[in-house]
């Protein structure tokens, strides 16, 4: 797993884990969530990816847009 830029300094990202059509978002609580092309769909995991690798705004942007579409929680 990659750690997260946090280049915001307040997120609650720790780290990602990107795969084909899919990533991992961990969390500072110790939860993990998997974002797929099921859901929250192909285009959403795109942004996220591209959020993960720049350090910024991945947090907000699964608050704000993403909400609770995520494929699977687990620790």
């Amino acid at each position: 797993m990659e750690r997260y830029g946090n280049k915001g300094g307040d997120s609650g990202v720790v780290g990602y884990e990107i795969g084909p059509g899919s990533i991992v978002v961990a969390f500072k609580d110790g939860w993990k969530y998997l974002y797929d092309g099921t859901r929250p769909g192909a285009s959403i995991v795109s942004q996220l990816q591209q959020l993960a690798r720049s350090g910024h705004g991945l947090n907000s942007y699964l608050t704000k847009v993403v909400k609770g579409r995520f494929a699977r929680k687990f620790r």
